[in-house]
């Protein structure tokens, strides 16, 4: 497994994915994207963005959008993203990044600390409140500086054993109906009147 930046290619890949997970969307620029990957198989395990807010007072950069797909969840991959993600906004010149989530305990394992919102940046706190009334409405805000950044040993462990595990389909296999046929009173090209 490694983590790459996402090319123009995936944007469709990206965007299919950021719905059918229901993550922020805002402003979707591929090119923000990083993208884990299977480097056996070319298989796209998981992504994240980083999104800067220009403002008068200074800029501040969000990590936004980390998903996983099902099939590699619990095996570092969301780790290895927000990772090179640190990395990236670190390289862009920025000594803290923040990050809006409904999962607070998964980001405070790498060192992020909640923030109060009446603490944040004003933007940070308008994007606190439009995830809370779009997307995740338990959301907060968490900071961390850069160079605070850790990764625990059993997540880069997991990480480099990394293999898609199977996922149960919820709604069970296709049928007729799911395509509108009627299979009472429906008549197929082939069908010998038998």
């Amino acid at each position: 497994m490694y983590v790459r930046d996402a090319k123009n290619r995936d944007e469709v890949w990206l965007l299919d994915h950021i719905e059918e997970m229901a993550l922020d969307d805002a402003a979707f620029r591929s090119r923000d994207y990083v993208i884990a990957v299977d480097e056996e198989t070319n298989e796209r395990a998981g992504f994240g963005r980083v999104r800067i807010h220009k403002t008068d007072d200074g800029d501040y950069c969000e990590l936004t959008g980390v998903g996983v797909l099902p099939a590699w969840r619990d095996q570092g991959v969301g780790a290895h993203v927000i990772e090179r993600l640190v990395e990236t906004a670190a390289a862009d010149g920025f000594d803290t990044v923040y990050s809006i989530t409904d999962r607070p305990n998964y980001l405070a394992q790498f060192g992020f600390d909640p923030v109060d919102t009446d603490d944040l940046p004003e933007k940070i706190r308008d994007r606190v409140e439009t995830k809370r009334e779009t997307v995740q409405p338990d959301a907060v805000a968490m900071r961390l500086a850069v160079d605070d950044f850790t990764m625990p040993d059993r997540l880069r462990d997991r990480f480099k054993a990394a293999t898609p595990h199977e996922t149960t389909e919820e709604s069970g296999p296709e049928d007729a109906e799911d395509f509108g046929i009627d299979p009472e009173s429906a008549t197929y090209k082939y069908d010998t009147g038998s």
